[in-house]
């Protein structure tokens, strides 16, 4: 009988033990970790750089914003993020030009001046833009689209000079653009739909494009001036 109820105990104690290391866990995951803060630009360095590149960006009334007239370097996480929930706040100037990529690889080198980042042709892009005055005016390209494969839908885009909010969602394969609280653009990556996508577009020829598991967040430098504020994310 004492064994018995020795061995209860037991049990219990490892279901206790499973539970909380659970919760942790889970804790662990949906914590936010502060990437800008308006100050520190510590959580970030230059594209196949060990160092900021601050000749080409700059902290700015707690923004975080590129420079026009420097060599372009576009910004990454120190650290590589798979599944992950990513927030921030952005705005371009009149002609700006941005985005937003993941699961990002430094398997390229930096062209600087060239205005496109080194892995635009390799990687998924939330597109950053002034939708009105940049000189490609396309939808498929214009703000909170996936750049040239999804066209977003119920945007409602802030007038230049005015910060957007925006929301990107990587889990597994399912992929989430927001933008000022509304889901823009959604796609599953390796899907028949996708590949099709990717089949009829310019990034058809590229067997790279999307395969990249896991990686790194980064920021593009386009050449002209965009504002980040608010950076945080959360492992899913």
């Amino acid at each position: 009988m004492f064994k018995l109820l020795f061995m209860k105990k037991k049990i219990l104690l490892c279901i206790v033990s499973l539970v909380f290391l659970t919760t942790v866990c889970k804790a662990q995951k949906s914590k936010w970790i502060i990437l800008f803060d308006g100050s520190s630009t510590d959580e970030f360095r230059g594209y196949n750089m060990q160092s900021f590149p601050d000749q080409a960006w700059k902290v700015e009334d707690s923004a975080l914003v590129t420079q026009s007239g420097v060599p372009n370097i576009d910004l990454v996480t120190k650290e590589a993020y798979k599944n992950f929930e990513l927030i921030f706040d952005w705005k371009v100037s009149i002609g700006g030009n941005s985005g937003v990529f993941f699961h990002m690889k430094e398997s390229l080198t930096h062209e600087s001046g060239n205005g496109n980042s080194p892995n635009w042709l390799d990687n998924y892009e939330m597109q950053l833009l002034d939708d009105i005055g940049f000189n490609d005016t396309a939808a498929i390209r214009s703000a909170g689209s996936l750049y040239d494969l999804i066209i977003p839908r119920n945007k409602h885009l802030k007038p230049v000079g005015q910060y957007n909010h925006a929301k990107l969602i990587v889990k597994g394969n399912h992929v989430e653009h927001w933008l000022n609280g509304n889901k823009v653009v959604e796609y599953e990556m390796g899907s028949p739909a996708m590949n099709k996508l990717l089949k009829e577009s310019k990034f058809s020829n590229n067997p790279n494009y999307g395969k990249s598991p896991n990686g790194f967040i980064m920021l593009q430098h386009h050449g002209q001036k965009v504002w980040f504020k608010n950076i945080r994310v959360r492992r899913l």
